[in-house]
């Protein structure tokens, strides 16, 4: 990183509402709300809108580098703490759908023991700070306008398995061509595909900026280790079971642990790194991802009955858990304050589990 680099510095002025927003994420969140009614319906058992399903529940711990340069050295890094986390690897569909079908992958983080003023009423004692990462850079409907023109399409095939699955495929993947055939065109999903690979070889980015105290940022989560690193870009087997991705993350933490690095990308310039458009990648040329924090994750039972339970029905990840000092920004992450309250508040009360968030690691089951 450069001494003499210009990081763009946070003030309140950079987030700019789209026109009509606010009731575009009335209908997008009402939309989401009767897909979770007909989901439960036909599962019996309410599930995440998004990442439904889940691979493997993980213990760890995030210890934060010494020495960061200033622009880094910001809020939950701004020294070299260690936090304990609690981890949940997933897929993005809102179903239960088979691993044999590329989607995007998701690595939910919680971190524990954070200081700092909570970003959501009601939430005035919790110490918790979520990171919600993607295996692709970037979301395909990145702000609130484009995202409004593929839920429509989402409620309409929830009852067709087989279009559900093409549309999320397609998504992840970057077949533009099966979202061109049912009317949606955005050119930035063919930025997006991607073989199906094994979870655990996996980087993981934030895709939305988050405020980064001074500064505006980018995260990302990325093997470190020789044993997950060895796991990049490895294809899942032909006839995959479809709980594949549980089975390989079990065998891998039965016998040995792991370590991933967080990063973070700063930005330099609104125009060629947007914050109110995350379907526009960041060009890593002009500011690289620089290691800020390990991710250590020791051998474990990874999906126990207890602790899948926990971790589907009980705990809660939302990128709006956390501190202002890293405050979601972007049309896209201000849809998900209702959304994700809609599908939590639905989630627990349907399936008759305690909403709470943890402040201890113990908590979590073994």
């Amino acid at each position: 990183m450069s001494v003499t680099q210009q990081f763009v510095r946070y003030h309140d002025g950079l987030e700019k509402k789209q026109e009509n927003e606010d009731a575009l994420i009335e209908d997008i969140v009402a939309s989401m709300a009767r897909v979770k009614r007909k989901t439960f319906d036909k599962l019996r058992h309410a599930v995440r809108d998004a990442h439904a399903k889940s691979h493997g529940i993980l213990k760890g711990r995030i210890s934060v580098y010494d020495n960061l340069p200033e622009p880094l050295r910001q809020g939950v890094f701004s020294r070299p703490a260690s936090y304990p986390a609690v981890l949940r690897l997933s897929t993005a569909a809102g179903d239960i759908h088979s691993d044999r079908t590329s989607m995007p992958r998701g690595m939910a983080i919680k971190m524990l023991g954070v200081d700092g003023r909570q970003l959501l009423p009601g939430r005035e004692l919790a110490t918790t700070q979520d990171l919600l990462p993607v295996n692709h850079p970037v979301i395909a409907f990145g702000h609130v306008a484009a995202y409004a023109t593929i839920q429509p399409f989402v409620e309409k095939h929830v009852d067709a398995p087989e279009v559900s699955r093409h549309i999320a495929a397609a998504l992840a993947r970057g077949g533009s061509k099966a979202l061109h055939a049912i009317g949606v065109e955005n050119a930035a999903i063919d930025t997006l595909g991607a073989p199906n690979s094994h979870i655990l070889g996996e980087t993981f980015y934030s895709m939305a900026a988050i405020r980064y105290v001074d500064y505006v940022a980018k995260v990302c989560v990325a093997p470190l280790s020789y044993g997950v690193r060895q796991l990049t870009g490895q294809l899942l087997r032909d006839g995959a079971d479809p709980s594949e991705l549980r089975d390989l993350v079990v065998a891998y933490f039965e016998k040995q642990g792991a370590e991933y690095e967080v990063r973070g990308q700063l930005c330099t310039d609104t125009g060629r790194m947007p914050i109110e458009d995350a379907s526009v990648p960041w060009p890593e040329q002009e500011s690289p991802y620089i290691p800020v924090a390990r991710l250590s994750i020791p051998a474990q039972q990874a999906y126990s009955p207890a602790r899948r339970v926990f971790a589907d029905d009980v705990l809660s990840f939302n990128p709006w858990h956390g501190i202002d000092a890293h405050r979601p920004l972007g049309s896209i992450m201000r849809v998900r304050i209702k959304a994700y309250e809609m599908s939590s508040a639905y989630r627990h009360q349907m399936n008759a589990q305690p909403r709470l968030e943890i402040s201890r690691i113990e908590e979590v089951p073994d």
